[in-house]
């Protein structure tokens, strides 16, 4: 059963935030709900929160990001997986940076609003802080990890963050970014498995199982990469259930939809 789009907020109140969630793939906003979420369309949460699964990379993000910003949302979230770019982060481990690189340009989030939830989460939770860094492609080798490390002194990269903050910024907002790592710094999806992924994340089966029969791609990749797939969506999973007004509420939410 899936969710209904909304177009635009229409808030009683005129001083309430209401917070719109982005998440690039499926994957990443089951961590916040098990609804069927309608693809690139702003859907309700509740009264103070939407999301919007847009699909991966910087345009995709920007259209959700300017579409929740004119549809009335007061504060912006990136809420999904990354890339480790520093050798001590592991599968799972969360990244709550201070600071957005992008293009050339660096961006702070908003700290105090971080902070506020970084308190809220559980003390046994691996958080690190720092520059997460947006990439206009993914990055499928160790080697260019390195580089892009080397060149903006990033501890992780992404591929949406970027174009939600320079809305935010645009529009005068609060952003926060949210990122758990799913792969290290010495291991990345291979380039052939990426024609076998769809723009939410789910995979096209026939194409993957080509890929296995050519070995193109090896089992064991495959299962590396669910293997830290899941220890990030049990990270995301965990502030979402702890985050509770910091997110417009969320973690009150039941599963159904409000809207």
């Amino acid at each position: 059963m899936g969710i209904g789009k909304i177009s635009r907020i229409d808030s009683k109140v005129s001083n309430v935030e209401i917070v719109g969630v982005i998440t690039a793939i499926r994957a990443e906003a089951s961590c916040i709900i098990s609804k069927t979420l309608p693809f690139n369309q702003m859907a309700g949460l509740g009264n103070d929160s939407v999301i919007w699964l847009c699909g991966m990379g910087h345009s995709a993000a920007r259209e959700a990001a300017t579409g929740m910003q004119a549809g009335g949302v007061t504060a912006l979230v990136s809420f999904g997986v990354a890339g480790a770019l520093d050798s001590s982060l592991r599968p799972g481990d969360l990244v709550l940076p201070q600071w957005i690189h992008t293009d050339g340009q660096v961006q702070s989030v908003d700290l105090d609003w971080r902070d506020r939830l970084k308190q809220r989460l559980p003390s046994d939770l691996s958080v690190v802080g720092g520059t997460l860094v947006t990439s206009r492609e993914v990055l499928t080798t160790q080697a260019a990890k390195r580089e892009l490390a080397e060149t903006t002194g990033a501890c992780a990269v992404d591929m949406e963050s970027g174009a939600i903050a320079e809305v935010a910024a645009s529009a005068g907002i609060p952003f926060l970014a949210i990122r758990a790592i799913t792969d290290p710094f010495e291991f990345s999806p291979p380039a052939a498995l990426l024609n076998a992924v769809r723009p939410d994340g789910t995979v096209y089966g026939l194409r993957l199982l080509k890929l296995l029969l050519w070995q193109s791609v090896s089992v064991s990749t495959l299962l590396r990469l669910g293997k830290g797939m899941r220890a990030a969506c049990g990270t995301l999973s965990t502030v979402a259930r702890h985050a509770d007004k910091e997110l417009g509420g969320i973690s009150r939410k039941s599963t159904s939809a409000v809207r």
